[in-house]
């Protein structure tokens, strides 16, 4: 029986899953690198720090839009050249950015970057049950939704790094370099995915006639929100609350990426066992972890340990969302998605832009009892969906 298992094992081809994979780490790289070229973006075109954060929140918003929309308008085109094609815009944006000549054409560049990430995510993210058998999708997965959490401990310091020592222009031209590359590998070793029929408006809308859809939705916009409402000022948190030296916050962000990491696989593994116990103990880890941050994180020891906490527990919200997102719509997977990535994206934005209104009004410790507090409300729409067949 080993033997035949290990057969069965062996014909399962990875490369696509692993192709794809290098399109989610690149994607979410180019979306957030700008965080740490913030100061030579602004000094070399002259404009504010806030100004050029704005080419960060821009192609979060477009993916948002671009997420639904881009199924709409490719119809039955295989989605193999719709991923090329969309790394292949990646790769253009990129090179216009590293060449820009004014901030008018850098944010422009951005734009195109938003585009690319919505319409990726949007299909790349159920594409799972496409490239490998049954057996093996939960696990299909968490691998191309590692590339998220990659791009968060690699891709991001990696690209900041170089913008540091080389200049941000050097930044977007190599990032732009390995899209090239992504391009060619999705051509080469994706195989022909056309589409049955295309995901029109109506089945789009339909989606959200699914309560199991729904209730998705409504969990990936509270828990994305309110981890993006704490997390986004994660540094004044562990230097004011816990007392952590600020010397050291770069490694700790790094160790709560690479916790994330940890934790997508996690999640990927548990996953085929109950999906519905993965996403309620996932949020149920977010909403103890936020609640309890303000009172027991009051020394850098448990606030280091709570952070690692943290980033185990949201390591897991993509692919367990998304997955969850995969079994209510079954015969709607692409449609489904489009809508959960386009929410993702929306609760990212909102987050951060909550937490800055927030923490303007309350201090430190009331930006993480508010997020906990849509925390609690995702577990209690998690609850609600507890005797879905589905999810069990």
């Amino acid at each position: 029986m080993t033997t035949v298992r290990g057969h069965v094992e062996a014909r399962v081809n990875w490369l696509p899953v692993w192709a794809v994979t290098a399109g989610t780490f690149l994607l979410v790289t180019a979306e957030q690198l700008p965080i740490g070229l913030l100061t030579g973006v602004g000094d070399s075109l002259s404009v504010s720090e806030g100004t050029a954060g704005l080419l960060v929140t821009v192609p979060s918003l477009v993916a948002a839009i671009a997420a639904p929309v881009v199924p709409l308008l490719i119809g039955t085109l295989d989605r193999r050249l719709l991923l090329a094609g969309l790394m292949a815009l990646m790769t253009a944006a990129n090179v216009v950015s590293a060449l820009a000549p004014n901030y008018p054409v850098l944010i422009g560049s951005r734009f195109l970057v938003g585009v690319a990430v919505g319409g990726f995510w949007a299909v790349a993210g159920g594409l799972a049950v496409r490239l490998v058998p049954p057996a093996h999708v939960a696990r299909a997965t968490a691998v191309v939704f590692g590339g998220v959490g990659a791009a968060n401990v690699l891709g991001v310091p990696i690209g900041a790094l170089l913008g540091t020592w080389a200049g941000w222009r050097v930044a977007f031209a190599a990032l732009g370099a390995l899209a090239l590359v992504t391009f060619v590998v999705l051509l080469a070793v994706l195989p022909p995915l056309s589409a049955a029929q295309p995901v029109r408006l109506r089945e789009l809308a339909g989606q959200l006639a699914n309560r199991g859809v729904r209730i998705g939705i409504v969990a990936t916009l509270l828990v994305v929100t309110g981890h993006f409402c704490a997390y986004t000022f994660m540094s004044p948190v562990l230097q004011d609350i816990s007392g952590v030296d600020e010397r050291f916050i770069g490694a700790l962000l790094f160790g709560f990426g690479a916790a994330g990491i940890i934790g997508n696989f996690v999640a990927g593994a548990l996953l085929p066992r109950s999906l519905y116990r993965t996403v309620a103990g996932i949020v149920a880890a977010l909403a103890v972890v936020l609640l309890v941050f303000p009172v027991a994180g009051g020394r850098p020891a448990t606030g280091i340990g709570l952070l690692v906490a943290w980033g185990l527990a949201y390591g897991g919200v993509s692919v367990s969302l998304q997955s969850w997102m995969m079994r209510v719509a079954p015969r709607s997977v692409e449609a489904a998605t489009a809508l959960w990535v386009a929410t993702f994206n929306l609760a990212i934005g909102l987050g951060a832009l909550g937490g800055a209104v927030v923490i303007d009004t309350l201090p430190l410790r009331g930006v993480l009892l508010g997020a906990g507090g849509l925390l609690l409300l995702a577990g209690c729409a998690v609850l609600a969906a507890r005797r879905t067949p589905a999810l069990r």
